[in-house]
């Protein structure tokens, strides 16, 4: 049974930890939020998808060192049924986790590929106002060259869980534009209370995977379906684009890395700081090196080589071009 938040301590985190390299970058994220947050004294929970019919396989986190680190970090396991997702959509684990999360009890959740790099309790979140990471590009939708567009495509999904379309536009942006529309990152989001965030979340997922609108005939809702939903969530809750202070989480304070060589290539020299740092220690440095891109990466010097590869003040522009120079050199790991 899950224990209410301390008193004064404001909020819990959540990740979601599986076996492979989840649970390995969970271990990070864990390492980093204790070194560079000091100030946060409130709960770090560690979702955990069950075995069950969704899964092919057993997706807890494996072996007792990792679950030993965990708890010296005291990051607290709780684990959650794969209900509607599992294997077959793997993202959806953010969503159904929510739903084992303590009632009423505000959360900043965040994706395992995150790295903490600054005081977390200096984030002014407003839990009432819930939003999502910006830090994203225009993956989707995608429309096609005779429509419908952007407008058309997101209006039918505002449309059919009865939510106010108009509202959600920046009108600082042209028409048909992405940046128009309402969409983020899932690599953060935040609310008062992760129950109602979770069957919300939940609800609009599965009418959108089960049952879309026309107008998403030909768009591709996989790996999509959480950050179609998201936006719509925020907005449905009284959030939006604009309830946090720029440049603080995916900023200062957090850095979502998403994959090591991504991180050398194009992150500052205090977030690569921040990571050698954190994984230095033997007892975690042990366990991280049983993945084989951590122990490449960071301990035998992988990730400088790939730093080498580029100008980190003109970087290319498009993220696929970094990958590739990546892959040509034959340092691309994940």
């Amino acid at each position: 049974m899950a224990q209410p938040t301390e008193a004064g301590t404001g909020f819990n985190i959540v990740v979601v930890g599986q076996g492979g390299r989840l649970q390995y970058e969970a271990l990070i994220f864990a390492a980093s939020l204790r070194a560079m947050s000091p100030g946060f004294t409130g709960r770090l929970l560690v979702a955990e998808p069950q075995p069950g019919a969704l899964w092919r396989n057993d997706p807890r986190i494996a072996g007792e060192e990792t679950h030993a680190r965990l708890a010296e970090l005291d990051a607290e396991i709780v684990p959650f049924a794969s209900h509607h997702f599992g294997q077959p959509y793997p993202y959806g684990n953010k969503i159904e986790a929510l739903l084992a999360l303590p009632e009423g009890e505000p959360f900043v959740f965040f994706d395992t590929d995150t790295l903490v790099t600054g005081e977390l309790t200096d984030v002014p979140f407003d839990f009432d106002r819930p939003s999502a990471s910006l830090r994203r590009s225009g993956t989707w939708p995608e429309p096609d060259l005779y429509g419908p567009g952007y407008t058309a495509i997101w209006k039918s999904l505002y449309d059919k869980f009865g939510l106010d379309f108009e509202g959600s536009l920046d009108l600082s942006q042209p028409d048909e534009y992405w940046k128009r529309y309402l969409y983020f990152n899932a690599g953060f989001f935040f609310y008062r209370c992760p129950r109602v965030f979770g069957e919300r979340f939940l609800e609009y997922a599965l009418a959108i995977r089960d049952d879309p609108p026309p107008e998403l005939v030909c768009q591709s809702l996989d790996p999509w379906l959480d950050q179609v939903a998201l936006p719509l969530v925020i907005h449905a809750l009284g959030g939006g684009r604009d309830t946090l202070p720029v440049g603080l989480l995916d900023g200062a304070v957090t850095c979502h890395y998403r994959t090591l060589p991504l991180l050398y290539a194009r992150e500052s020299d205090r977030v690569i700081a921040v990571l050698e740092e954190v994984t230095s220690p033997n007892k975690i440095k042990k366990v991280l090196k049983e993945y084989d891109a951590i122990k490449r990466m960071i301990y035998q010097g992988r990730g400088q080589k790939v730093r080498a590869l580029f100008d980190q003040d003109n970087l290319p522009r498009r993220e696929q071009a970094i990958r590739n120079a990546i892959k040509r050199n034959g340092f691309w790991m994940r």
